[in-house]
């Protein structure tokens, strides 16, 4: 069963037993799938509807960073939900144990000794990682090796 299937099934799970968080998630993450694909004016496939998940997750958790920051509570318990939702179709994330060696070898690879040229580096990650790892996190290990 493909991501889009299983966001379907669960939707009509959770609509017949009224669980309107978990019925608002889902139709905002089929939504943003959607346009995506009326975008593109074809199917996603499985990775590019992945990324769209991702997106929204990300976008949930930036704006638990600015809820906090505002001291808006109901709105940063509202956000965590939603996140907690999609998390759920999302991969589990690569551990630390996983992303060191692969940074190891893009620094290896790409000769960068300088945080100045830390794109490069992330060039060869990302393609690598992406789905699997935060984008930031990546970011913020090859720093940590880099200085």
């Amino acid at each position: 069963m493909g991501l889009e299937e299983k966001l379907s099934t669960d939707l009509k799970a959770a609509m017949k037993s009224s669980n309107k968080a978990v019925v608002d998630t889902l139709r905002i993450i089929r939504a943003a799938i959607q346009n995506v694909r009326l975008d593109k004016k074809e199917d996603l496939s499985e990775e590019e509807v992945l990324s769209v998940i991702s997106k929204e997750a990300k976008k949930r958790k930036e704006s638990i960073e600015l809820y906090e920051k505002g001291g808006r509570t109901d709105l940063v318990e509202q956000e965590s939900k939603e996140l907690e939702i999609i998390s759920a179709y999302l991969p589990e994330a690569m551990s630390d144990e996983i992303l060191i060696p692969i940074i190891d070898e893009a620094l290896q690879e790409s000769g960068v000794e300088s945080i100045n040229e830390m794109g490069k580096v992330m060039a060869l990650i990302m393609p690598k990682v992406k789905g699997k790892a935060d984008g930031k996190h990546v970011q913020d290990l090859v720093k940590e090796k880099l200085s």
